[in-house]
């Protein structure tokens, strides 16, 4: 089989990342690579071998599949676009960033027939990855506490313009929305708290979760914290057992009622494999390949952008929010 034409729409940090990453594949080609701005779609070009692309449709017409790596707003046309034209998308996280969207890439990506994989990293990450198989034996999990903290929302300045991002929790937070349905399944309801310091957004909240298995979670995460380590963490308790986490660099497990642990670190792997990009990458390639589908959907993109959503409602109205039973869109 002749490689996979990849085509990368947006030059930014991440899709330098995913670019890098394919040009290592054998399996694949990165032929075409566009921005916005000319100037950032060249450099990136030289360094996997492709040529740049003079508009977004250049690069829907002309490869095999499509990496839409551009600000998170920016998201729904292109992926739409993609899936219309009969390619397989690989749509970095968030799906969306309001549900009408998030419903329409769902639609588009539902009736394509193609590949649709959705870029939250963090399932794949080898700590998350080790969690998630710990957490599907017994005994269930019954609590959990989740954090996930900036230090601040200026470098680099894009991250604090709202009207890029979606929304503080869009951007970041989003990732954690995703890894609590990964770790511990579907969430049946939500409260929310949140406050504005320092951005003309809401960049504080307090989230309390239920998940329909009956397990309950808080999450906390803040917009102006400093740089902390570790700025995200994951603490999961069960018949006297704890499980954490700390950022992608270590998993520590304590099942003694005398507080003997052990600890996996993966602090010596490339980032790109602690933070599970390159897995996602090869997964991405491999359902391409194989006709299977991707291991995170469309749907999951949806679900983490209905959980956001919901977050902000709660926030906006001061209440609680009961959660969607969305399972699949017929065409």
């Amino acid at each position: 089989m002749d490689r996979i034409r990849v085509g990368i729409v947006g030059a930014g940090y991440i899709g330098g990342v995913h670019a890098a990453l394919l040009a290592r594949d054998g399996r694949v080609r990165v032929s075409l690579v566009y921005d916005v701005v000319r100037e950032r779609a060249e450099p990136l070009a030289v360094a996997c071998g492709a040529a740049v692309a003079g508009a977004a449709e250049e690069v829907l017409d002309s490869c095999d599949a499509v990496y839409v790596t551009t600000p998170n707003t920016r998201h729904t046309e292109l992926a739409v676009a993609a899936c219309d034209a009969g390619r397989h998308v690989f749509c970095e996280k968030p799906l969306a960033t309001n549900m009408e969207d998030a419903r329409r890439v769902l639609e588009a990506a539902s009736s394509s027939g193609t590949v649709f994989q959705v870029g939250h990293n963090r399932r794949f990450a080898p700590v998350y990855a080790e969690l998630k198989r710990m957490l599907d034996e017994d005994p269930a999990p019954h609590s959990a506490h989740v954090k996930m903290n900036r230090g601040e929302l200026i470098k680099p300045g894009w991250v604090g313009d709202a009207e890029l991002t979606g929304g503080f929790l869009y951007e970041t937070p989003v990732h954690m929305f995703d890894m609590m349905r990964f770790l511990f399944g579907e969430v049946s309801e939500l409260y929310a708290v949140g406050s504005s310091h320092e951005y003309p957004e809401t960049d504080d909240f307090s989230v309390l979760l239920r998940f329909k298995s009956g397990m309950h979670a808080t999450l906390a995460t803040s917009a102006d914290a400093s740089w902390l380590f570790p700025f995200e963490r994951v603490e999961v308790f069960r018949h006297h057992q704890t499980l954490v986490t700390r950022e992608m660099e270590s998993l520590t497990y304590s099942d003694t009622l005398a507080g003997d642990h052990r600890t996996l670190s993966t602090h010596q792997l490339p980032k790109e494999e602690k933070w599970g990009y390159a897995q996602e990458d090869k997964a991405f390639v491999d359902s391409i390949l194989s006709g299977t589908p991707a291991p995170v959907t469309a749907l999951d993109g949806y679900k983490s952008v209905e959980l956001v959503n919901a977050c902000y409602s709660a926030v906006r109205d001061g209440g609680r929010m009961v959660i969607s039973d969305v399972e699949a869109v017929s065409d």
